[in-house]
């Protein structure tokens, strides 16, 4: 198991934080929630979690520099990279949320809103749901297809299929979790996922 500054969570000021911080420890891996540069650049591997709004996630990344310093470590370092929610989100070319944004760009892939109310939906999509793994993904190794896994969000993101490592349906069949070289981000929370998502967490550990 990795320890202490190996995995490193990516303190942007959009919260969850600290549960996603538990959920490592509760699988016996210490993790560092920090947006210190020097701490980042040692990091073996990155998380970026979050809930909120894309507009407000962009902006504290750009703010603090911290868009800069992930893309030396996650793209040109090939660091192994988790998002979570909101961190899968801002990781697209593009979102629609309250406005026009751009994102950090390492997929190809834009955020839009659920347009689910007319089939008598609710918006935001909250709960456990079913998602159907559709190619192979080395954290969802030992995870059983078709099972259920928690979310919050009222966007989701929309990318080639190439990149698509599971999907799932709230009126729309949506994008629920990617996968692109060492890139891995999942809509859904791991972390809230209880058994199911622990085992994802170990996987993306193992790694």
């Amino acid at each position: 198991m990795s320890s202490g500054d190996d995995i490193v969570i990516i303190n942007y000021r959009m919260g969850n934080l600290r549960s996603v911080q538990k959920a490592f420890e509760s699988v016996g891996c210490s993790a560092t929630i920090t947006n210190q540069p020097d701490i980042i650049r040692r990091a073996k591997k990155i998380v970026l979690p979050g809930v909120g709004a894309f507009g407000d996630g962009i902006r504290n990344l750009r703010e603090m520099g911290l868009d800069l310093i992930l893309e030396e470590q996650i793209i040109e370092k090939k660091c192994p990279f988790m998002g979570i929610c909101l961190g899968m989100q801002l990781i697209c070319r593009k979102s629609y949320e309250f406005g026009e944004h751009d994102g950090l760009s390492w997929i190809d892939a834009e955020v839009v809103r659920f347009d689910v109310e007319q089939q008598g939906l609710k918006v935001p999509h909250v709960g456990w749901n079913t998602v159907n793994i559709t190619a192979e993904s080395l954290l969802f190794q030992g995870i059983p297809d078709m099972k259920d896994f928690y979310f919050v969000h009222s966007f989701h993101v929309k990318a080639k299929d190439d990149i698509v490592t599971s999907i799932c349906k709230h009126g729309t069949t949506f994008v629920s979790s990617i996968q692109k070289e060492n890139i891995f981000a999942f809509q859904f929370h791991p972390e809230k996922s209880q058994v199911l998502g622990l085992s994802m967490i170990q996987n993306f550990i193992r790694l």
